[in-house]
């Protein structure tokens, strides 16, 4: 609670280093001696503005936010989204906003950082002009984009690169054009451009260089550039990215002090010319030098924050050293990087073969290093930025730290554990060694993750993770300790280990592995794990009664489960290509089914909203038409997207159709530790763009270029070039060893390209294992392959043609009445689901229900025995839905515990009816259920949420009699009265409409 009397701080600006001060006052306020109140002009909180290119892969500005909005009001802060500070009034301390906010401050920080330059030149407003700063810009970029061919980025910096990688995605061909005669003229010298240009050219991209831009020609919409040359070219679309200018036009108006190219000029307390207002971040000028970096102004944010609050703290400038990965090329600067010749010493490294450049800069004498720059490979940069900021002799010769060019041995560098506490590990949040190492010895860190959340380290740039798993590694030997690998609490092994295990010991089911090399009954995380495990060695259909209830729910009812617990419906369309025919049988069974229909990204369509007792109907109709599963909900192969290639493209080279169905059919149902997607380009134009695929294959004159680990989502990795120019036979050989190399070695649910980041050797390693055959294991691979291939079955045929599958995907294992759990409504002539209420508005109502009384007419206490169904009824280890009156109850026989347990069907946490179909298993001696939607965990003894969340299941006695499952019940009536399936389903639809009623 924020004190009687606080004193107000105004924070104009809530962009990263806005955020930053925030969250640094909660963290330093331990008085609460502030109030907070920050104006955001942008129509979203604060998010990541460094990681904004990767809204191109998920489209989701969700992904990207810093905090969400429930954690201001958590808080206390005093959020103005939406709302630009538009005035300062100076004398009477007040800021006022457009919408009319007038706000008394007692100091202000400004942090509106920058906007990004635009040349005044004829046509610059023309239509198919853009910026690159914001979502919004974004959004607008990805729009103009579909109706365009041809875009140019202005400026070849950082962002400008960032830019065109992001055109490119969009399959625009994509020119850079820079002024200088290098791109990021900033970063690098001219070959350490030369190779990165190299890289750029070789995925398609052009780079023009010494090109200034006059003109804009077009009749309104964006036609051709003119260059000072005279020279032009024919483009549809411009990106403008020559730089950045501080938003000072508030502080000028203001009348503060500003720098003379701009800015609010700040003393190394960050005050500027008024002593109540402070500036941080790209709109500070601070001794001549305004900082374009998130790193920085982290800094002068935690600085401003910590004076407030009693200490004293100097700002006396910044490491401007970055480390990013550019069009899947590793880039890197740090320290003094551009020194001239007589104050340092410079030593170079170049492979051309493998496009790595290396400049080290080192005191004229060698004692020391000052800085450089890397690409290609930037590996060793944590350990180099670490000791170009050391005032220590080097502990080894200079050759050494260039690596693949030094003579002598990189062991005598010294590891992170070697470092002095002092030593900054994390730079975007300055995290020291010292702190990290102090986390970890006194605060029980025993994992990445947790060192993380705590230490912030890692959570900015990503670039300091290789140093902090190394240091949290040292750290737990040095104390006699290992980082814990384990699976989880059931299996003292790894993933990679259980995998042997089975094996070399043969071993088919999960009840025989836990018995002989684990302990207790299983969970959510080892079941699922052990399951793909065994599909993947064995390839036995998942919904066999032994494994079936090893399963998540999409994998238990072959769909993917949706919102509200309805599931959705993809058949594989092989390659993207598809018939009329089978077109309109998909259709069809939309229409009759009332399925919401959408194209998927992998070129299928998605049916959305199948009830569970529906999925068997469909899929009779679906595999009759000659369907089969698309395993859109499993861990396996999801789809090979293709361009239509030489069957219709004019540039098409290779059959890109034909070879993306041969591989699909080839590697169809086949179960790895994560979802896989493949795709193969007709040509380098890259339209069904390859190399962001866990495979990917771009046709060229001779042959296939063959790509591996890249992947897009919140993370995105461009693919490695495994190979290139190689025939098709030969493609699949290399994937087929590539997969199940993949298989055996990674860890449960990482992802190719995770995988290749981890794996000791890298790519070298790989192409050694999967090209030369280093491992001597190749015919194996192949074998393994060939055994899956020759095995599979269509998992939704089996179960079609199968009377006892089918009966697992009744609504209720009591009845054959059918239920509808979800309220829908229509939205562009099609049904989805209601939107989730905002709160959880059956928390209060049904927390703590277990153990109270409920007198309902006085018949509280009338419970009685009531049979649900027969044993044979409910799953070996799972659980089946029953309907009481007008409740759902989900009740599970927990086999190999020996006993049977019911709660309510519904998950509080949306209130959806999917429990039953949750897997069950223990934590301690604690047996509980997961739900499938969000994972929240249940006692299924006293209801109580294994998360830490507020709220609790009500749960039932069960008993067996001879064949009969019993539960004791309440009257319909009573039940109905607090559980009723329609009740919640309305309750929480109409709590989504008083929302929505109220923001209106």
């Amino acid at each position: 609670m924020i004190s009687p009397d606080p004193q107000t701080i105004v924070v104009v600006g809530n962009g990263m280093v806005g955020h930053r001060f925030v969250e640094k006052m909660i963290e330093m306020d331990i008085a609460q001696r502030y109030r907070i109140v920050t104006f955001c002009e942008e129509p979203r909180a604060a998010y990541d503005r460094v990681g904004l290119t990767s809204f191109f892969a998920h489209r989701d500005a969700e992904k990207l936010m810093l905090a969400r909005l429930d954690w201001y009001k958590q808080h206390e802060v005093e959020l103005h989204i939406g709302d630009r500070a538009n005035r300062i009034d100076r004398a009477a301390q007040i800021v006022y906003s457009d919408r009319g906010a007038a706000i008394h401050y007692d100091h202000l920080v400004m942090a509106t950082g920058s906007y990004p330059f635009v040349p005044d030149m004829p046509g610059v407003k023309h239509h198919g002009v853009f910026v690159y700063r914001t979502i919004e810009d974004l959004e607008r970029i990805i729009e103009y984009g579909k109706k365009s061919k041809r875009c140019a980025v202005i400026g070849g910096g950082l962002l400008g690169l960032e830019a065109a990688k992001a055109a490119h995605d969009l399959d625009l061909e994509t020119y850079v054009i820079e002024y200088n005669g290098r791109v990021m003229p900033r970063q690098l010298d001219e070959a350490g451009s030369k190779m990165l240009i190299e890289k750029i050219s070789a995925l398609g991209l052009k780079v023009l260089l010494n090109k200034g831009t006059k003109e804009i020609r077009g009749d309104g919409h964006v036609q051709q550039i003119l260059f000072t040359d005279g020279t032009t070219l024919d483009v549809d679309m411009i990106i403008i990215s020559a730089g950045i200018r501080p938003r000072d036009e508030l502080a000028k108006d203001s009348q503060l002090e500003l720098g003379k190219r701009g800015g609010v000029v700040v003393n190394d307390r960050l005050q500027s010319s008024d002593p109540n207002i402070y500036a941080i971040g790209e709109i500070a000028a601070h001794a001549g030098m305004i900082y374009g970096l998130v790193a920085p102004g982290y800094d002068m944010a935690e600085i401003a924050a910590a004076n407030f609050c009693g200490q004293e703290r100097t700002f006396n400038g910044a490491d401007m050293s970055t480390k990013l990965k550019l069009m899947g090329c590793d880039v890197a600067s740090f320290g003094q990087y551009n020194l001239p010749s007589e104050e340092a010493r410079p030593l170079v490294w170049e492979d051309p073969f493998k496009g790595i450049y290396k400049k080290l800069l080192f005191t004229p004498d060698g004692s020391r290093l000052l800085g450089g720059m890397l690409v290609g490979d930037a590996s060793d940069y944590g350990t180099l930025l670490i000791l170009s900021k050391s005032d220590a002799p080097l502990p080894c010769d200079p050759a050494t730290l260039i690596g693949a060019g030094g003579s002598g041995d990189k062991s005598a560098i010294g590891g992170v554990a070697d470092m002095p506490d002092s030593a900054q590990i994390c730079s975007c949040n300055n995290v020291t060694k010292g702190r990290i190492c102090e986390a970890i010895r006194d605060e029980g860190i025993d994992t990445v993750g947790e060192l993380k959340m705590c230490t912030k380290a890692g959570s900015g740039c990503g670039g300091c993770m290789p140093l902090v798993t190394d240091l949290l590694t040292a750290e737990l030997k040095a104390a006699g300790k290992t980082a814990n690998t384990d699976l989880c609490e059931h299996f003292s092994h790894t993933r990679q280990e259980l995998y042997e295990i089975v094996q070399l010991k043969e071993i088919k089911s999960f009840p025989e592995l836990i018995a002989q090399h684990g302990r207790g009954h299983g969970c959510e995380t080892c079941k699922p794990a052990v399951a793909s495990i065994l599909a993947s060695l064995w390839n036995d259909q998942i919904l066999e009664p032994e494994h079936q209830t090893l399963q998540d729910s999409n994998d238990r009812f072959l769909a993917n489960i949706q919102r509200g617990g309805s599931y959705s419906v993809v058949p594989r369309v092989p390659g993207g290509e598809i018939t009329p025919e089978k077109l309109i049988v998909l259709g069809e069974v939309a229409k009759k089914y009332k399925l919401y229909t959408k194209i998927t990204g992998g070129q299928r369509v998605d049916l959305f909203g199948a009830q569970v007792h529906e999925l068997p109907e469909i899929w009779e109709e679906l595999v009759n038409a000659g369907f089969e599963s698309g395993h859109a909900y499993g861990k396996s192969v999801r789809t090979v997207k293709s361009c239509v290639g030489s069957t219709w493209c004019r540039y098409g080279i290779g059959d890109s159709v034909g070879f993306a169905i041969a591989i699909e059919e080839r590697y169809r149902g086949l179960r790895s530790p994560h979802k896989l997607k493949f795709a193969v380009s007709g040509c380098v134009r890259e339209c069904a763009e390859a190399q962001c695929k866990d495979v990917g294959l771009i046709a060229t004159e001779n042959g296939y270029n063959l790509y591996v680990c890249g992947n897009g989502g919140a993370k995105p990795r461009h693919a490695d070039l495994l190979i290139a120019d190689i025939d098709e036979a030969t493609a699949i050989t290399y994937i087929d060893r590539f997969l199940i190399y993949y298989i055996r070695t990674a860890d449960k649910l990482m992802r190719t390209a995770t995988w290749m980041e981890k794996l000791e050797g890298g790519l070298e390693h790989l192409k050694a294992v999967v090209i030369d055959d280093k491992l001597g294991v190749a015919e194996e691979l192949e074998k393994q392959m060939q055994y899956l291939v020759d095995t599979y079955k269509c998992e939704w045929k089996e179960v079609v043609n199968n009377p006892e599958k089918r009966k697992w995907f009744r609504q209720f294992a009591n009845t054959d009445e059918h239920q509808l759990d979800i309220e829908l409504i229509e939205q562009r002539d099609q049904a989805r689901p209601a939107d989730w209420p905002k709160e959880n508005v059956a928390l209060v109502e049904l927390k703590g229900l277990n153990g109270e009384t409920i007198d309902h007419n006085g018949q509280a206490n009338l419970r009685s025995w009531v049979r649900v169904g027969a044993v044979a009824d409910f799953p070996l280890d799972g659980g089946a839905a029953i309907k009481y009156g007008q409740t759902q109850i989900a009740v599970f026989n927990f086999a190999s515990q020996g006993n049977w347990y019911a709660c309510q069907n519904m998950c509080p946490h949306k209130n959806a009816f999917v429990l039953s179909r949750g897997m069950i298993g223990t934590v301690g001696e604690t047996p509980k259920v997961a739900c499938p939607l969000h994972k929240k965990t249940f006692s299924l003894e006293s209801g109580e949420c294994l998360t830490g969340e507020e709220y609790a299941v009500k749960t039932f006695p069960v008993k067996i009699e001879a064949d009969g499952v019993y539960l004791e019940l309440p009257p319909e009536t009573v039940l109905d009265a607090e559980l009723a399936t329609d009740k919640h389903c309305i309750r929480g639809c109409d709590a989504v409409n008083a929302l929505q009623l109220a923001e209106a």
